[in-house]
């Protein structure tokens, strides 16, 4: 099982009454079914729309609403000639960050007919598959980056149903 340290931050002012714990589960199922072995470190971040936006502006250059962004710290293009970044002495890599907007999850949930917990589940999942370098630009990423979802999905349902 993957050693991996999941940090939640929930953003105060929001007065939410979000599981820490169940959102590090959501996490750490992604990490599991994307065979990550080794210890890691992410954070999670749930926060205001205005903060997305802002992120969305600032690091995209795209003034406009997210449900989710990723900030990862490992090279995501694969180049060979990109300098890699050194392991820490711990031997814990940081993947890097990942950072819902819950005003825009509340309303994807209501758009979609599921609850906000399904659509902070599925935002959580998206953002880690981004961290180990999923991308859905063209359509077969699009399916790939789905298919990894549904799968994760389905087995936070499974191990929900046991319970």
């Amino acid at each position: 099982m993957t050693e991996a340290e999941i940090s939640v931050y929930i953003e105060q002012k929001l007065k939410l009454s979000l599981d820490e714990c169940w959102l590090k589960y959501v996490a750490q199922k992604a990490l599991e079914v994307e065979g990550i072995t080794s210890s890691v470190e992410m954070g999670l971040v749930i926060t205001d729309a205005e903060t997305v936006r802002q992120l969305n502006r600032t690091y995209r250059g795209e003034d406009k609403a997210t449900d989710v962004l990723a900030f990862y710290t490992l090279s995501q293009t694969g180049q060979e000639h990109e300098p890699s970044f050194v392991t820490p002495p711990d031997g814990v890599r940081h993947l890097g960050e990942v950072v819902i907007s819950y005003p825009q999850a509340a309303q994807q949930a209501q758009e979609q007919g599921h609850s906000i917990k399904e659509e902070l589940a599925l935002l959580a999942v998206h953002g880690v598959l981004h961290l180990l370098g999923h991308d859905h630009e063209q359509l077969e990423q699009r399916r790939r980056m789905r298919a990894k979802e549904e799968e994760v999905l389905k087995k936070l349902e499974a191990a929900k149903s046991k319970k």
